[in-house]
């Protein structure tokens, strides 16, 4: 399976790990946007929208990770436990999903777009808006281990990515003590963590120096 993608991004990263807790062998192809690769016309053969992450499975041809997610499980999955049968399991794990596409992760863009591509500062009004994302994420943690039911599912690997890539450009979790706890099992228990944490580090190093360059 060939997967198209970028190291630092936290979507491209959620597909890592899934496919790890699924014994997935991924034919990794590094797509470097800041070149424009993801422009090429043989790409954008593959994907009008040319973005990653970008998934080709015999010929099949899917993007959005979201949906790269369910579709590695419901194909590959030995057991439906990362992404239940149960209409009102799978409805929370959906709910989780479109939270972190449309909450959590919109809210990391709006604030560090500015820094990472324009070079200047987030608006503040912006990062308010992660305080409010996580806080929502601390109260569906309340008194649950899993983001989702109770035990491990594709919204919590989703959610992890996204959390993670917030705390390598240095988002404390301290004021929402649900999601730290969450975060620090999730670390144990997640597949492909390793991979996950050496691709925080290369963000971390990216993302302060960045921060020079806006504060210069």
């Amino acid at each position: 399976m060939d997967f198209y993608y970028s190291p630092g991004s936290a979507p491209c990263r959620s597909v890592l790990m899934t496919a790890a807790a699924l014994g997935i062998q991924l034919n990794k192809k590094i797509v470097n946007a800041l070149e424009k690769e993801q422009l090429k016309p043989e790409f954008v053969k593959i994907n009008p929208q040319h973005t990653v992450p970008t998934i080709v499975d015999n010929g099949f041809a899917l993007w959005e990770s979201r949906a790269i997610l369910v579709y590695l499980v419901q194909k590959y999955g030995k057991d439906d436990s990362l992404y239940p049968k149960d209409p009102k399991q799978q409805a929370i794990v959906n709910q989780r999903l479109y939270f972190d596409m449309g909450v959590l992760y919109k809210s990391f863009t709006d604030y560090f777009h500015p820094i990472f591509i324009l070079n200047k500062p987030g608006d503040p009004e912006d990062f308010k808006k992660i305080e409010t994302a996580l806080g929502f994420l601390n109260t569906f943690l309340e008194g649950q281990e899993y983001v989702a039911g109770d035990h491990l599912t594709i919204a919590d690997i989703a959610i992890l990515a996204t959390v993670s890539t917030l705390v390598s450009a240095n988002v404390e979790l301290k004021s929402y003590p649900n999601v730290a706890k969450w975060y620090a099992n999730a670390e144990k228990v997640v597949p492909g963590w390793s991979e996950n944490l050496e691709s925080m580090a290369q963000m971390k190093q990216w993302y302060d120096a960045k921060m020079k360059d806006v504060k210069a």
